[in-house]
């Protein structure tokens, strides 16, 4: 019976294929977190951001000429337009921030300051703890959930599915140096739930393949039940892409960033649900079938 050329695309088959793009993706992420490291945004490493509007066009070199007045000038400038700027600063007090804005409108033009945040390195090294139990919190209740409602098994290959999507997102914004900030985290997490949500339908109608059919090879069933799926999969992916991509285009400067990292997540997040979760299950399957059958030969030998 060719149950494959019935139902659809053989997933199966072209896994391996799925497992390499993977590997590339995420080795090229970690090549760049280990030799770049991340862009971290004042919400983890501290300091001062100014958002400013000069009345002229002023170029990014001008500013950072003002900034190295005040032995500043490896702070991150942000060229938003001809005449607006996000200045990300090292820690300074107010009286600095005064002076640096005097020596603006001394220098160049006279400005009008937009936004102005601080943090200091004790709250930031908080939000990078409260970041990280954060996600550690939602992975632990992701295996419980999914080990209740289905099997130890199916929580395994989903929680491996989200390790995947987390790390493209944080190795393409470290690769881009896109900045780290509570956002972010925050766009990681909406990935996280929305990557499980796929990855569950797919789960759940493999539940019921394998319950009345019995007969057929596991191969056979993770392929039916992700064509079976894959159009609401798919329908789901394009309606949540649609508005983001509107967002990111339309949404300024502020949200752009928030936007890219849902649509990076969003996009690993299919991907991993039909090419990487399920086929995940037939490499378990044939791990613990070698592992039985090794546990088998050897009580034979025993009883021998």
């Amino acid at each position: 019976m060719d149950l494959i050329g019935k139902k659809g695309f053989d997933f199966i088959k072209n896994r391996k294929i799925a497992y390499i793009i993977s590997v590339i993706i995420i080795l090229v992420g970690l090549i760049s977190i280990i030799f770049q490291g991340f862009n971290l945004g004042i919400d983890f490493a501290g300091g001062t951001l100014l958002q400013i509007k000069f009345d002229k066009s002023v170029s990014t070199t001008e500013v950072r000429n003002v900034l190295s007045e005040f032995n500043l000038s490896q702070s991150t400038i942000q060229n938003l337009s001809e005449n607006e700027f996000v200045i990300r600063i090292g820690k300074i007090d107010s009286e600095q921030r005064t002076e640096i804005l005097t020596a603006f409108k001394e220098n160049l033009t006279d400005l009008e300051v937009l936004r102005v945040e601080t943090v200091g390195p004790v709250i930031g090294e908080n939000l990078k703890k409260l970041a990280f139990y954060a996600l550690l919190f939602a992975f632990i209740g992701i295996i419980l959930y999914i080990t209740v409602r289905f099997e130890f098994k199916f929580s395994i290959v989903s929680i491996l599915a989200l390790c995947h999507d987390s790390l493209i997102v944080l190795g393409i914004f470290s690769l881009l140096q896109k900045e780290i900030t509570i956002s972010i985290i925050a766009a990681v997490m909406t990935i996280v739930g929305y990557s499980i949500n796929n990855t569950i339908v797919i789960l759940d109608r493999l539940r019921e393949n394998i319950k009345f059919k019995t007969r057929e090879p596991f191969e056979n069933l993770i392929n039916m039940s992700i064509n079976q799926s894959l159009s609401r999969t798919i329908n789901t992916t394009l309606t949540t892409i649609i508005p983001i991509l509107t967002l990111y285009f339309f949404g300024g400067n502020i949200l752009s960033d928030f936007a890219l990292a849902l649509f990076i997540g969003m996009l690993a997040g299919t991907y991993s649900s039909i090419f990487i979760a399920s086929p995940l299950l037939l490499e378990w399957n044939k791990i613990f079938k070698i592992h039985q059958k090794g546990i088998k030969i050897s009580r034979e030998k025993d009883k021998k």
